[in-house]
């Protein structure tokens, strides 16, 4: 029996929402397995990088925004069995989202990187965006049920 691969990654994000109350996403790009779908400024912690240092690099690489995290919002764990196919992988993602306000920067499209459009999106403007699993965590993050 052959055993199939698996891959883990931890990606740290930002939660960040404007004084409008609007959130801020960016847009997968070709590069990616979700292309046009929206998702946290974030990704990938680098070996030996601090999870919050990722996702303020994160931020400022895929918007142009400068950050400062507010706080530890939540460590998200998500699991993707092999299908037993010679190409296919078991995929662990965790998941670091922090609150973060934003402090600097012009609002930017990150060029030739797994996202290619930023915009700040209102609770309406979400309803009918395609969201990856990591947005859909942000906007209940984000937009808690009273």
């Amino acid at each position: 029996m052959t055993e199939l691969g698996r891959i883990q990654r931890v990606a740290a994000y930002n939660l960040c929402v404007d004084a409008d109350d609007r959130l801020l996403l960016c847009r997968l790009s070709d590069r990616t397995e979700a292309p046009g779908s929206w998702t946290l400024p974030g990704g990938g912690v680098e070996f030996g990088e601090h999870p919050e240092a990722a996702a303020l690099r994160e931020l400022h690489e895929e918007t142009g925004l400068l950050g400062r995290t507010a706080g530890l919002l939540a460590v998200d764990s998500v699991h993707r069995a092999a299908h037993k196919s010679a190409n296919d992988f078991a995929y662990h993602a965790i998941r670091i989202i922090y609150r973060t306000t934003v402090v600097g920067g012009v609002l930017a499209h990150e060029v030739d990187g797994s996202t290619d459009q930023a915009a700040w999106c209102t609770r309406a403007e979400l309803a009918s965006m395609h969201l990856v699993s990591t947005s859909e965590l942000g906007v209940r993050l984000a937009y808690p049920p009273s």
